[in-house]
């Protein structure tokens, strides 16, 4: 049997992974040319009943728990007038309930304890017909379980569905403070060991500690356009005049929060937000599904890494108490991550919706108490 694996992901990661601790090979098909090739951005929070969960199926909990940052658990929100509402500063000994972990530290991880064949790196799949795989390279491959772990554009959903994603009228533009508590310590401190979020009037101001010191920016602008980077008028071809814009935009906030922004080098990376239906189902194949964004894209409040890596790992013991049905794995599978990420997607467009809010801040502020 040739498991086929589009994506090399958290989540198609974790299918390989479990599916070898279960003496199952699966091939990776991974369009980057390398682990290097690009940068894999900021941090994620691995929950412990998922994520976490997954890696432990995985028998990567240990190593997890090595690269994992307890302190990226605190969190601060704030208004635009600079008005602190909530304060959560980690204890040290405080258990790894949502530690923050570095994505290209996390993807090491599961690669590491991958055999080296596993991962066929600089294959970009075309399309799928007939069976058979065509990369971009011109080169093709068959399978007989073909598993989509292919992200917001994947190529393999259109096998089983015709749904696409829509814009959810959200854009965002990364910045980053470099060596932050060398270079801005007053920023540094300001923003502390996680994640800081100023909410309001449409647009959150938010900032990340990373593992490697420094501080990601990101501005985020709501009930936008799909068009919003081209309209908008903002200089995205000019590092000094997007910062410069970007202060514009939030003149009327508190004067920290610019200087935030000013810190920044000249790094910029745009990010347009889409979503797939909540609660999208298709009728099963005997030979292809999906996993992680490729069958449940959400909005980026926290849980689509955290339902990638367990997909992957529910897919892989699916397989693995099935081995010679494959049909009633992919059934079995399925009918559990519908179930689970439609949940976690109905949660998720919540949480957007409030972001969304001129009252985000109290919004959320409430939504932390009652949580």
């Amino acid at each position: 049997m040739t498991i086929a694996i589009v994506g090399g992901g958290p989540g198609g990661l974790a299918l390989a992974r479990v599916l070898h601790v279960n003496g199952i090979d699966a091939v990776v098909y991974e369009r980057d040319h390398s682990r290097q090739a690009r940068g894999q951005g900021g941090m994620l929070d691995i929950h412990a009943d998922t994520g976490q969960r997954a890696l432990r199926e995985a028998g990567l909990i240990d190593g997890f728990h090595a690269i994992a940052r307890g302190e990226g658990q605190d969190m601060r929100l704030l208004e635009p007038d600079g008005t602190l509402l909530v304060q959560e500063d980690t204890p040290d000994d405080a258990p790894l309930a949502r530690p923050e972990v570095d994505r290209a530290d996390l993807r090491n991880l599961l690669l590491d304890s991958l055999p080296d064949h596993t991962v066929r790196w600089g294959h970009a799949l075309d399309h799928v017909e007939d069976g058979v795989l065509h990369f971009a390279d011109g080169s093709t491959a068959t399978y007989d379980l073909l598993v989509g772990a292919d992200g917001a554009a994947s190529r393999v959903r259109p096998l089983l569905t015709d749904a696409r994603p829509a814009h959810a009228g959200q854009h965002a533009v990364e910045l980053c403070i470099p060596d932050a508590d060398r270079t801005h310590p007053d920023l540094a401190a300001m923003v502390g060991r996680g994640n800081f979020w100023v909410l309001g009037n449409g647009k959150t101001l938010a900032a990340q500690r990373n593992g490697d010191g420094r501080v990601r920016v990101y501005a985020v602008f709501y009930n936008t356009p799909e068009d919003w980077f081209t309209t908008s008028g903002i200089p995205l071809d000019d590092p000094a005049a997007t910062r410069a814009w970007l202060v514009e935009e939030f003149a009327d906030w508190h004067p920290d929060f610019l200087a935030l922004i000013a810190a920044c080098d000249d790094t910029v990376q745009t990010r347009s937000i889409s979503t797939l239906p909540v609660g999208l189902t298709w009728e099963p194949r005997p030979d292809v599904t999906l996993l992680g964004d490729a069958a449940h894209l959400m909005p980026p409040v926290g849980e689509g890494a955290n339902m990638a890596l367990l997909d992957g790992a529910l897919l892989g013991l699916a397989l693995a108490a099935h081995p010679d049905d494959i049909p009633t794995a992919i059934k079995d599978y399925e009918r559990e991550m519908f179930d689970r990420t439609s949940t976690a997607a109905r949660m998720s467009a919540r949480i957007h919706e409030m972001l969304c809010a001129p009252d985000a801040s109290r919004r959320m502020l409430t939504f932390f108490r009652r949580e």
